[in-house]
């Protein structure tokens, strides 16, 4: 697949799903890329953190790539960027923050000089073969949250990027009304827009009330405040150190995403005002009603200072009397984690407020009215919903249909799209998967190792070990061992049997296949060895059904005598 003289559209991230952006353009031979997020894992992944997307479709074409353009600094649109962007070799571009943020992973991960990052200047703009680029600030919840106007050949795209409307953001100036009429004036083929919060009837809201909000939580409290909120909303941040002045508490934080997301704001012309930190030293020395503290962990992150505050781990303690406020939403899968937390919280008689109680958060996504608004300033003869589930970017194309844009495409990772020329639609099915970051190791999300682990996470796993002479015959006793199998009361029975079961395999391996449906052995058999071998292993785990109803994952290690 080679852009003609067309206008082409790929997910490889972020459609289908919240997180993990990763899109790509085509036109005249050549590619280029939007963005390029991770997630984080679920159940689904055991043992792994980060899930990134597989850039294998690009990777094959790396040669017409012409380089990746960074919308905002948010981890599900830069965060695979220190694992993935140095095989691609193409340079990046983003904005002052985004790239701040951006080369200091690379540093972490001594990549400096093997990835090429060029600075755009707000509201600057770039050309990369056939794709002019110009930023566009809207409001978010990060600093220098952008819009793409992408010009090509074919005509123009609006890539909205993560963005809402705020009549009073706090950090940073939005693009007017007046400046994204104008280029719908212009002509708009295409946008590419943030489906998110299509369900929500509301715009999302002003960081000026949540300010207004938590002041007014804040100021009645008796003992120590804790706020916890997403680390790299420095509109909140900025929010906070208002809140610690207008209540007149000395501020605090504890997380290092924290430190890193201020030093980095501060490098680049933000959080000017923000108060001076006292340290937890200081803070636990103070009068407890003097101090705030802010947090990271509000998702539930077991490693965040949050959860181990909560646990009586770390250098900040709180007591009876004090309020731990969740200036932040719950994001869907994050409800056990959030809610373990919380427990504990009350378990020691600490109040809690979060949004439910009180408006101390407003979403960094439109809402409807927001959504109309910009249909109404863009025009764009077709939308494209992206960043949402499946559920959400239906949605927002049947709200678009009825705000009266002509053309909606529904697709998802891996959907080839051409929005000109002709009838824009899905043409082709790419490949578009997953990547995991397992260890210091990235492997195919649907490999091997995963599906292993998934089965020794349900089943368990037993292990067997048989000596052999040169006729066959068993030398010694097997040796068994049980992993994560049901078997705790009664062990040493089990190995027992096990271990008989093991000796008649060996002396009679044809006898010991037990037949499938139809008569036929199950296993396959290639004689010799591999049949005793997988004598023994199908034995093992007759007799781990037996006792548990488990099927284990057996690994036999026959040594010859």
């Amino acid at each position: 697949m080679k852009p003609g003289k067309e206008l082409l559209f790929l997910a490889l991230g972020g459609s289908g799903e919240i997180g993990m952006n990763a899109n790509l353009y085509g036109c005249d031979g050549k590619w280029v890329m939007v963005d390029l997020g991770m997630t984080f894992s679920d159940p689904a992944y055991p043992g792994v953190e980060l899930v990134f997307p597989d850039l294998e479709f690009i990777e094959e074409r790396a040669d017409d790539l012409l380089g990746i353009v960074l919308t905002h600094g948010h981890e599900d649109h830069i965060g695979a960027l220190p694992y993935l962007a140095a095989d691609l070799n193409v340079p990046l571009f983003a904005t002052p923050f985004t790239a701040d943020l951006i080369r200091r992973k690379l540093e972490e991960q001594g990549l400096v000089k093997d990835v090429e990052l060029n600075v755009i200047e707000n509201e600057g703009s770039l050309q990369l073969g056939p794709f002019g680029f110009r930023y566009l600030p809207l409001a978010h919840s990060i600093a220098e949250g952008n819009a793409l106007l992408i010009d090509t050949p074919y005509g123009r795209i609006f890539h909205t990027g993560d963005w809402k409307l705020d009549d009073e953001p706090i950090v940073g100036v939005p693009s007017t009304p007046e400046t994204l009429t104008a280029l719908g004036d212009e002509g708009v083929l295409a946008m590419v827009c943030d489906s998110t919060n299509v369900f929500n009837p509301e715009s999302s809201g002003s960081e000026g009330a949540v300010r207004d909000a938590l002041i007014k939580a804040v100021k009645p409290l008796k003992g120590r405040a804790l706020i916890t909120t997403f680390a790299s909303n420095v509109a909140r941040l900025h929010t906070l150190g208002e809140v610690a002045k207008a209540t007149n508490r000395a501020f605090c934080v504890a997380g290092r995403s924290l430190d890193r997301i201020i030093a980095v704001a501060k490098a680049n012309g933000y959080l000017k005002d923000l108060p001076e930190l006292v340290d937890f030293d200081t803070a636990m020395g103070m009068p407890r009603r003097q101090v705030l503290v802010v947090a990271t962990g509000g998702q539930g992150e077991p490693r965040a200072a949050l959860a181990r505050v909560a646990e009586g781990n770390h250098q900040i303690k709180l007591e009876a009397g004090d309020t731990v406020l969740f200036s932040s939403k719950v994001i869907p899968g994050n409800e056990i984690a959030i809610g373990r937390i919380q427990n504990k919280l009350a378990e020691d008689g600490i109040q809690m407020i979060t949004d439910r109680q009180a408006d101390i958060h407003v979403s960094g996504h439109p809402g409807r009215p927001e959504l109309a608004e910009m249909y109404r300033w863009i025009r764009p003869q077709i939308l494209v919903p992206v960043h949402g589930e499946m559920r959400h970017m239906t949605e927002q194309a049947r709200f678009g249909t009825e705000q009266g844009i002509p053309s909606v495409v529904v697709q998802k990772n891996g959907d080839m799209v051409r929005l000109a020329p002709g009838k824009p639609g899905v043409i082709s099915r790419e490949r578009a998967g997953r990547l995991v970051l397992d260890g210091d190791v990235i492997l195919p999300a649907d490999g091997m190792t995963m599906a292993e682990r998934r089965k020794l996470a349900v089943n368990g796993q037993v292990s067997v070990a048989v000596a052999l002479d040169g006729r066959g015959g068993l030398i010694g006793d097997p040796v068994v061992r049980a992993l994560g199998l049901p078997v705790e009361d009664d062990l040493d029975a089990f190995i027992a049997e096990t271990i008989e079961d093991v000796r008649e395999a060996i002396n009679k391996p044809g006898k010991a296949k037990p037949k499938g449906r139809g008569g036929r052995s199950e296993g396959r058999s290639s004689g010799g060895g591999n049949d005793v071998q997988e004598a023994i292993r199908l034995a093992v785990r007759r007799a781990a059904t037996r006792w548990t109803g488990k099927k284990p994952v057996v690994t036999v290690l026959m040594i010859a005598g």
